[in-house]
């Protein structure tokens, strides 16, 4: 992999000649690789996949009239959820999930009855969860350079926030006082959300909440093993500097100094705070540069704080943890939303357990049938290689043989055969 992007990046898949790019060209391309695996963070990474895989499943088919999809839209939709494969094969491994069935010839899917007492269940949280909701929003919007962010760029980090999708229909409208709707251009991707009046009680990090509950100045923990001495020593010298508020305006700081660092590493851990899995994607996070005022080589900056940030690529998706909010491969503290949503994963396992259990059992009844039929197949070709020792014993030893019948008749006769 390593090569081959190498290689398109020096234009070796054509035959023209270019100049070398410089050797800090690939330091920044491939400078995420550089982090040590942590097998605990890595689980919670695949084993959130499939429950995001499914889930968007889930929301494709609710949207289908009568809530069913046939499996040719859904292998349509494969594309998009970066799946390979039949999508048959893939909801046939989630029974307890998905339904499939047959009309005429061809093969639709809708939701268990599991499903949508769960679904149900998720319907209810997020009516409870709506104050949160707001606040969360507030605060995104507090952080932001202008107080205000762009809807489509939102709506890629919506779920992550465990926004409903109505979200502009069901929280902005309602709480008029805190926000508002703008599009000056009148184009449908110039449209915005902007803070109407501001909260100072908001205005507090998770980091400044947990320093106020313990009596102690604000600052960051770190989350490594002792072996790593010299990363310790690089997180205590960082930490040693004043804590930088993310709610402060940063436009007095100078960019590429400590403090500019300080306020961006603090920035990017209360974003992650406010996710309910304590984590996002490196790409989507990078498209809020502008609106939060983050430096561009965002991910350099996340790499030089491992004790703080977790970089992995899993899925060929680069993607950042908060290692504070992990204990092992488990989130520490679970949002309400978090819980039901586990609810979902334990569903989608139980019919994958199912499913495997099925498939195991019928691989091993066609094994005992195919070392039945081996060994029925082998008991033939000996008796086969018996049949024919014998009869070629007949053809060639015996009387039929010249000397063995002058041996008969000298004994029989004491004579020799004439």
């Amino acid at each position: 992999m390593v090569i081959k992007m190498l290689l398109q990046n020096l234009n070796f898949s054509n035959h023209r000649v270019h100049a070398p790019l410089p050797l800090w060209y690939f330091i920044r391309n491939f400078s995420l690789w550089s982090m040590k695996k942590d097998p605990d963070l890595e689980l919670a990474l695949s084993r959130n996949r499939r429950w995001i895989v499914n889930n968007q499943i889930k929301n494709i088919i609710l949207r289908c009239p009568n809530q069913a999809a046939s499996v040719k839209f859904l292998q349509k939709k494969f594309k998009t959820l970066d799946l390979q494969g039949k999508a048959l094969n893939w909801l046939k491994k989630y029974p307890c999930c998905f339904e499939v069935y047959l009309v005429g010839d061809e093969y639709y899917c809708r939701l268990t009855k599991r499903m949508m007492f769960l679904i149900e269940e998720e319907e209810s949280v997020k009516d409870n969860q709506e104050p949160i909701f707001v606040d969360r929003l507030a605060k995104l919007l507090m952080m932001s350079l202008n107080h205000r962010l762009n809807v489509m760029k939102l709506n890629e980090l919506k779920r992550n926030f465990g926004f409903p999708d109505d979200y502009l229909i069901r929280i902005v409208p309602k709480y008029s006082d805190m926000f508002r709707i703008i599009n000056y251009s009148g184009r449908r991707s110039s449209m915005e959300i902007e803070l109407v009046s501001w909260n100072p009680d908001l205005a507090i990090s998770t980091i400044e909440a947990s320093a106020r509950k313990h009596g102690s100045q604000p600052c960051f923990s770190c989350s490594l093993p002792s072996t790593w001495v010299k990363s310790w020593e690089r997180f205590h010298e960082f930490n040693a500097s004043p804590y930088i508020s993310p709610y402060l305006d940063p436009r007095g700081l100078l960019e590429g100094s400590k403090e500019s660092e300080k306020r961006t590493v603090g920035l990017v851990h209360e974003l992650l705070s406010l996710t309910l899995w304590k984590k996002v994607s490196i790409v989507k996070l990078g498209h809020f540069r502008r609106e939060f005022g983050m430096p561009e080589k965002l991910n350099v900056l996340l790499l030089k704080h491992p004790g703080i940030f977790y970089v992995s690529n899993k899925y060929q998706i680069y993607t950042v943890l908060l290692r504070e909010g992990y204990n092992g491969s488990e989130l520490i503290e679970k949002d309400p939303l978090v819980v039901v949503k586990e609810k979902f994963g334990e569903l989608m396992q139980e019919g994958l357990h199912e499913y495997n259990k099925r498939h195991y059992l019928m691989n091993l009844e066609k094994r005992k049938k195919d070392m039945v039929l081996g060994r029925l197949n082998k008991s033939k070709d000996r008796n086969f290689e018996i049949s024919e020792n014998d009869d070629q014993g007949d053809k060639l030893g015996g009387l039929f043989d010249p000397e063995e019948r002058k041996r008969f008749y000298k004994i029989l006769f004491d004579d020799v055969v004439p």
